[in-house]
């Protein structure tokens, strides 16, 4: 007996239809977000954004804390996904980083370039394929990125040196520890503090690159004083570096005649340093992780944000430490 078939299909579709929608997947949300994103503002398209987020190194407890204000920040709205790399303090890999997240396909790039050169050409890559980049704390060559959020290095070096002056009564011999001179952050604080005691007595007698390490500054600082019996203060372009040179002179026997600046003022680091009396003054360079996650948001919900976001900065020294330093600038 032949059965006639076609009467029967509209029944089959409607059934396969109805079976379809009762299967559909939900989007999937590793962070257990609704696909709504955020409550305020225009909803971001996917239930799940995933931000790739290249730091150029974690030996440096600024940029441990960078990452976990990024975390932190992350945290509140679970439509987020960050895909945290270290680069290890290696350009090459960190370049490699910018890749990987490009062949991915993530929906936006936070980087804190190593150097400004060398990733430059990644993250125009980056932008040319249509990702995002928010650059953080450190610059890449020109201005091909969507976003750049730091504080003002230039100003603060030169704060920095103005202090200096005023706390040594324009003249003294000075230690310059300096960060790492082919990023930009050690550029402005370098040429911030130089323009600042240009006019003053104060005399250089001793510099080096310590590229932003502790274990370096100390070593460094052991040469300056085996060359020098008179230094009055050391300068440092963070706090590790001030505590690393503190180390080798207390070591020397010699901390007590001698003055240490540094700059970062972490809460567990710069500003307890200056409460233990190990330094002197200490100028805050914040991470900028909070802001480069709302920044974030909104460039994921297609809004506009500033070219350029300039984060402000105080320091502390142990007149008013307790009462949470004072803004510079």
């Amino acid at each position: 007996m032949r059965h006639n078939t076609a009467r029967y299909l509209p029944v089959i579709a409607a059934l396969a239809i109805a079976g379809l929608a009762g299967c559909k997947k939900t989007p999937s949300n590793s962070a257990g977000a609704d696909s709504h994103g955020q409550g305020d503002g225009n909803p971001i398209t996917k239930a799940t954004s995933t931000i790739g987020m290249s730091q150029c190194n974690l030996g440096e407890p600024w940029r441990v804390q960078m990452n976990d204000d990024i975390r932190r920040a992350a945290a509140v709205h679970p439509e987020l996904k960050v895909i945290f790399k270290d680069a290890q303090n290696d350009t090459l890999k960190q370049r490699s980083h910018i890749e990987e997240f490009i062949s991915a396909g993530v929906d936006l790039i936070i980087i804190s370039p190593k150097e400004a050169q060398p990733l430059t050409e990644p993250v125009a890559k980056a932008m040319q394929a249509g990702i995002p980049v928010i650059v953080l704390d450190r610059r890449v060559t020109g201005d091909n990125y969507t976003c750049f959020i730091g504080a003002d290095n230039r100003l603060i070096g030169r704060e920095a040196g103005k202090w200096i002056v005023n706390t040594l009564g324009g003249k003294g011999n000075v230690v310059e520890l300096k960060g790492l001179m082919t990023s930009t952050p050690g550029q402005d604080r370098h040429s911030g503090f130089r323009e600042a005691i240009k006019d003053s007595q104060i005399n250089i007698i001793f510099e080096a690159d310590m590229k932003w390490l502790e274990p370096d500054a100390r070593k460094e600082m052991e040469s300056a004083l085996s060359r020098f019996d008179q230094i009055d203060l050391v300068y440092a372009h963070n706090d590790p570096g001030a505590h690393g040179a503190w180390l080798a002179a207390n070591a020397a026997g010699r901390a007590e005649k001698i003055r240490f600046v540094g700059i970062d003022a972490l809460p567990h680091e710069g500003v307890l340093y200056v409460k233990q009396g190990i330094l002197d003054a200490t100028f805050q360079y914040p991470t900028g992780g909070a802001e480069a996650i709302d920044a974030a948001l909104k460039v994921l919900r297609g809004e506009s944000v500033p070219k350029e976001i300039t984060l402000g900065s105080r320091v502390f020294t142990k007149e008013n430490v307790d009462n949470g330093g004072e803004p510079i600038g």
